[in-house]
């Protein structure tokens, strides 16, 4: 379990495999309290560590996560928004994020407004009635407010420190990102469409 709050950019070193895939990530996460098995969000992909030595740790993908996430599209250099998780006590600053991608989408817009940026982002079917305006969503496993919503987009303002300490500065049009509706509108979509099937 996360919180949608990034605390750290890693940095894809390389890429071994083909159905499934074995990547090694540079970060300065602080490794002496992140055990191996630990679970930690990788650009909104909840991956187990596997391996770590000095800077970087191993992460191990299946087929399935390169079939419902960007995973596939990394490459030596592809930076990550890195988040480990959510421990007892600790700050919930965003909304409980799971790191199950629901889909990916493209970037459909960036534009400047003022010191913030505006966003639009393609809204896949199965995910459209979990997106309400003024609710949560993650990312890229970035915890952001939705401020509006049509039949196939969302929109987003991103406040400078988060364009600033996140992977969205590096997003251009086209860029496809990970999608995690908010955990309560998924089971409220869920109980809806029960009451509709009778």
């Amino acid at each position: 379990m996360f919180t949608g709050i990034i605390t750290h950019i890693g940095r894809v070193l390389s890429v071994e495999g083909t159905t499934d895939r074995r990547l090694t990530v540079e970060s300065e996460l602080d490794y002496a309290t992140v055990p191996l098995g630990a679970s930690v969000a990788h650009s909104g992909i909840c991956l187990t560590v596997v391996e770590k030595a000095g800077r970087r740790h191993v992460v191990e993908a299946s087929a399935e996560t390169l079939a419902k996430t960007t995973l596939g599209d990394w490459q030596p250099g592809t930076t990550l928004n890195l988040e480990t998780s959510l421990k007892l006590g600790d700050e919930l600053g965003g909304h409980f994020v799971f790191g199950h991608v629901d889909a990916t989408a493209p970037v459909l817009a960036i534009e400047e407004d003022g010191e913030c940026w505006r966003l639009e982002v393609g809204l896949p079917a199965p995910v459209a009635p979990m997106v309400a305006v003024k609710g949560s969503i993650a990312v890229d496993g970035i915890s952001l407010t939705v401020n509006t919503v049509a039949a196939d987009r969302f929109g987003l303002t991103i406040v400078p420190f988060t364009w600033q300490h996140t992977t969205l500065a590096a997003r251009r049009v086209g860029d496809r990102v990970n999608l995690e509706a908010d955990m309560l509108a998924r089971y409220v979509a869920r109980q809806l469409q029960e009451r509709q099937n009778g």
